[in-house]
């Protein structure tokens, strides 16, 4: 069965956290985990999210005590081997076009040399693999995507780049980052895509959820004006059953 840690979290949160580092078992668990709590809500508890491996909860102390919420969630995390549970329903697969040539991919030849493949296998392998939406942070809908395969472990760089574009398509420790927003980084930009992870504009405006799966899809540079002008960057969308 699941063994995960409940942690205080300041005067009104708790923490269930399933692992100190990240795995495809423990992102499944949290996600899962989160998504029962959703489903059979504890009156008194204001708000979910999770992270890459825990599952965040906000309370209201006034309608339920911190020892009464920590017994529920205890309960909850008994009920199963969350490890082993099934991704929840209602998720979206994604469909992203990205640019991998030319000035949107920066650093894609020292990757590719890294990975001992030429940049067009590189960018054929990333194609090929569904990732999963494993959670959002550093900025608004922005989302860690994994898992690449083994050999796309690559450390971050020691130095940071002053300042990637939105919609850089970086990579790094078997995990591929779309930017919300023009930011510094030490992951190393492979690609670019016209997708927005944020569009006050749009319905939803922060359009991927935890647990969602995205595919890009390499179009060349001449495609570009095209794929930024775009609702959502020109990317297509699907129930997953």
């Amino acid at each position: 069965m699941s063994n995960a840690e409940i942690l205080p979290l300041g005067p009104d949160g708790a923490l269930i956290r399933f692992a100190d580092s990240l795995s495809e078992p423990a992102n499944r668990a949290a996600l899962a985990y989160r998504a029962a709590l959703d489903a059979a809500p504890v009156d008194g508890v204001v708000e979910t999210a999770t992270s890459l491996t825990s599952v965040f909860v906000r309370f209201r102390p006034d309608r339920i005590s911190r020892a009464v919420l920590v017994d529920r969630l205890g309960d909850l995390n008994a009920a199963q081997d969350w490890w082993a549970a099934d991704l929840p329903a209602g998720r979206t697969r994604w469909h992203i076009p990205a640019v991998f040539e030319g000035d949107a991919s920066p650093d894609l030849e020292d990757v590719a040399r890294d990975l001992s493949l030429d940049p067009a296998a590189a960018v054929a392998e990333l194609a090929d693999t569904s990732l999963r939406v494993l959670a959002l942070g550093f900025a608004p809908g922005q989302p860690y995507l994994g898992f690449l395969p083994e050999r796309w472990d690559l450390p971050r760089r020691t130095e940071v780049t002053p300042e990637v574009p939105q919609g850089a398509v970086v990579v790094a420790v078997r995990q591929v980052i779309p930017f919300a927003n023009a930011a510094p980084t030490g992951w190393r930009q492979i690609g670019r895509t016209g997708f927005r992870c944020y569009d006050p504009k749009l319905e939803p405006p922060l359009p991927l959820k935890p647990g969602d799966e995205v595919q890009f899809q390499p179009v060349p540079s001449s495609d570009w004006a095209r794929i930024s002008a775009a609702p959502y960057g020109d990317a297509d969308r699907e129930a997953i059953a």
